[in-house]
């Protein structure tokens, strides 16, 4: 996603929207939360305050480039919206999130879906546990 990007989805071009997208894009945690972008940003030198970073993952949302995941343990994290459809295990000590992509599990929901008669319109699925490394 670039410049071009945020103008055709009616947002202005500035430089904390261009830097916010570029740690999302390139992290290797596919997962941030305001804090991790916060301190990614003081890392690389760029002074955006935090208020600043709410603002723009907000309007990020809102716009359909970034989804915002409210875990139980009261974490929440923005991934972006244009990957494929997953779900989430999410570590209760450590906060690890690792995705997947079970297509038993996918059937099963949908065939759910249509013994109650709804139309689905989006669905998500947390898995909450100790990941490997806190069992």
């Amino acid at each position: 996603m670039d410049a071009q990007d945020l103008k055709s989805v009616g947002l202005k071009v500035t430089l904390p929207r261009l830097k916010i997208l570029e740690i999302l894009e390139t992290s290797e945690n596919h997962h941030m939360s305001v804090e991790d972008i916060y301190r990614t940003l003081i890392m690389q030198g760029e002074e955006v305050g935090v208020a600043t970073i709410y603002r723009v993952l907000t309007q990020f949302e809102e716009v359909g480039i970034v989804n915002k995941l409210n875990f139980d343990n009261g974490q929440s994290v923005f991934e972006l919206s244009n990957t494929d459809h997953h779900d989430h295990l999410v570590c209760v000590k450590c906060g690890k999130i690792d995705e997947f992509v079970d297509e038993i599990i996918e059937k099963h929901q949908h065939d759910i879906v249509k013994k109650y008669g709804y139309q689905l319109t989006g669905h998500c699925l947390y898995l909450y546990g100790f990941c490997k490394n806190c069992h």
